[in-house]
């Protein structure tokens, strides 16, 4: 992942750069040749005792690139399988089909079982301007490639992904490796697109210059990203210098929550970090982090004097949807300008969806629904476009949870961060994700740089833990000395990929 460009591209804007590159003189088949020529390189270099290859081919112009790897394949003596659904529409995919077959490429129509003598199935069958679920028979054909004992190379997008939003309505190819062109499409990387990408091989087919114009969508995170915008610390430096952080939290039997957050506040450079939580929880919090300063909270007055003391105020780990948990958050919200709003406060702002100017919220997508008021699915299936509306709407950075987290400003480009893993899915993990943005806003980042780099160290720091024992079973607790190591050298990620687990 370290190789590929950070910017990310819609299919619009990806077409809006071909056209340039049209206009500038360089024909559709041209690209489409490059196209072939690279995605057939790459087959050749990962599976180089490959001997039987099954090229898979749609309609389209992403089946056009599928008939050029077809006849370079047959030319280098090759057995190559051409198999072909739907006519090809545009002249050169036609003339890449004419060319496979005076190759020696054979050419056959669909039928069950047609992949099962094969070593590498190329999916060539839909691009990215595919815009809802595959029907009969692509949806056959995708099973089939899913179900054969042989690695799967992807050309351009995986079939069946939308390339605007990661979204899989019905079938969907799972490729081994998938080779992209010109600009990188945001869908490989957020909702679904993880779970069939495989790994990812880029070229810009040497449009360089046309894609500068084009301002990107999303900007994929990164560790130099990350180092960018931390702050350095001189020898001088003391306590009061990085910020003092409230969490306010950690109701009648939610302990727990508070003193993840709390605790990755500290690994993540807090200056001083004091937990505001029900009487019922002091003792518990206080014991697991003779570090944190604990606050007993009855009510509300017991809270109106900590608020104007701190630099960051994060509510919601453990803080309840009771009376007493109602209480605190709309004292914070009348008092003070809360920095980070998670969890439970995400639940109890859903039921008036108040503004929160300057704030940063952290829904998941059951979360981020309820904030829209409208099904989850819908979250699911557009999330981009669900980051937008929930900016927009409370006028807050979101940073939307999942595979492939968003982290969304109103206007500006989003921030997708490709690091995590099926691990997180576990107890207490968006706690420590809100205690590590509300340190780094306590020192002084804005809330799009402390959304930004607080969640590519956290789902960092989970990628580090992984390998030692493997992904599931992994505990928000197991990433405390991983936050503090990327805080402090975050190229350290780097030396693992989602692919080492």
């Amino acid at each position: 992942m370290t190789s590929l460009p950070a910017q990310l591209y819609t299919t619009d804007q990806v077409r809006r750069i071909e056209q340039r590159v049209f206009s500038a003189g360089t024909a559709a088949a041209t690209l489409m040749q490059r196209a072939g020529l690279h995605t057939y390189r790459i087959l050749r270099r990962r599976w180089p005792k490959a001997r039987r290859v099954s090229i898979v081919c749609g309609p389209g112009n992403n089946g056009g690139d599928g008939y050029v790897i077809a006849a370079l394949a047959a030319k280098a003596g090759l057995q190559t399988q051409l198999i072909q659904q739907g006519e090809a529409r545009s002249m050169g995919a036609q003339a890449a089909l004419s060319q496979a077959r005076k190759a020696g490429a054979k050419l056959i129509p669909y039928h069950a079982g047609a992949l099962r003598d094969t070593d590498v199935v190329v999916d060539a069958l839909f691009g990215i301007g595919l815009t809802s679920a595959p029907r009969a028979p692509f949806t056959e054909i995708i099973a089939e490639i899913n179900s054969v004992d042989a690695p799967c190379l992807s050309v351009d997008i995986p079939s069946g992904l939308l390339a605007d939003n990661g979204a899989a309505a019905g079938s969907l190819v799972k490729a081994d490796v998938t080779a992209t062109f010109v600009g990188l499409k945001i869908g490989l990387f957020t909702g679904r697109g993880p779970d069939c990408i495989g790994e990812v091989l880029f070229d810009d087919l040497g449009v360089g210059e046309s894609v500068q114009v084009e301002t990107q969508f999303a900007s994929r995170l990164s560790s130099r990203w990350v180092r960018t915008v931390l702050p350095f610390r001189e020898a001088s430096f003391h306590k009061g210098q990085a910020g003092h952080l409230l969490v306010v939290g950690g109701g009648s039997g939610m302990a727990g929550a508070a003193w993840l957050a709390g605790a990755a506040a500290l690994r993540c450079g807090a200056g001083r970090v004091t937990i505001a939580c029900h009487p019922t929880s002091a003792p518990a919090i206080g014991a697991g982090s003779p570090e944190l300063m604990v606050q007993s909270v009855s009510g509300p007055a017991d809270l109106t004097g900590l608020l104007d003391q701190m630099d960051a105020i994060v509510v919601g780990p453990g803080l309840g949807r009771d009376s007493w948990g109602s209480a605190l958050l709309a004292l914070v919200l009348d008092k003070a300008d809360p920095s980070l709003l998670d969890a439970d406060a995400l639940n109890l702002l859903s039921w008036d969806r108040q503004p929160v100017s300057g704030s940063i919220v952290t829904p998941h997508p059951a979360e981020a629904a309820r904030l829209l008021g409208q099904p989850t699915g819908d979250v699911n299936a557009d999330r981009p476009r669900a980051a937008r509306a929930i900016s927009k709407a409370l006028n807050a950075v979101c940073v939307l949870k999942g595979s492939g987290t968003l982290v969304c400003s109103d206007e500006e480009p989003l921030l997708l961060c490709d690091r995590g893993n099926p691990g997180m899915a576990s107890p207490g993990m968006g706690d420590l994700l809100s205690g590590v943005i509300g340190s780094l806003r306590a020192q002084g980042l804005s809330p799009l740089q402390a959304a930004g780099a607080g969640t590519w160290i956290h789902s960092a720091a989970a990628d580090l833990a992984a390998p030692v024992g493997g992904a599931i079973g992994l505990v928000a607790s197991d990433l405390m000395p991983y936050l503090r190591l990327l805080r402090n050298c975050p190229d350290k990620a780097d030396e693992v990929s989602r692919h080492s687990f």
